[in-house]
């Protein structure tokens, strides 16, 4: 793969930080160092060494970005506010625990 393949990735790239992965190996490409990128853009030296010996061992497909879990993002919910309702909208609130 050509580094013009790298940026190519990052720009088509649909998440930010698969994005930012492929463009710091572009940059790294470039003639710059993991170190130099990892500063400029507040992450550790290590992070990006990391995406580097990723992309070396499984390719472009190791470093597209996968959530693993957790809570879905907010926007994602799919059922309205209403139809989450357990109880009637007139009744007094409940304290949280």
């Amino acid at each position: 793969m050509t580094p013009a393949d790298l940026r190519e990735l990052a720009m088509s790239a649909s998440h930010l930080r698969t994005r930012e992965r492929f463009l710091a190996l572009y940059e790294i490409t470039q003639e710059s160092c993991a170190t130099r990128i990892a500063e400029r853009t507040h992450r550790h030296p290590q992070t990006v060494m990391e995406w580097l010996h990723l992309y070396n061992t499984g390719g472009p497909e190791a470093l597209t970005y996968q959530r693993t879990g957790g809570r879905p993002p907010f926007a994602r919910r799919s059922k309205p506010a209403l139809a989450r309702r357990s109880v009637p909208p007139n009744a007094p609130p409940q304290p949280r625990l």
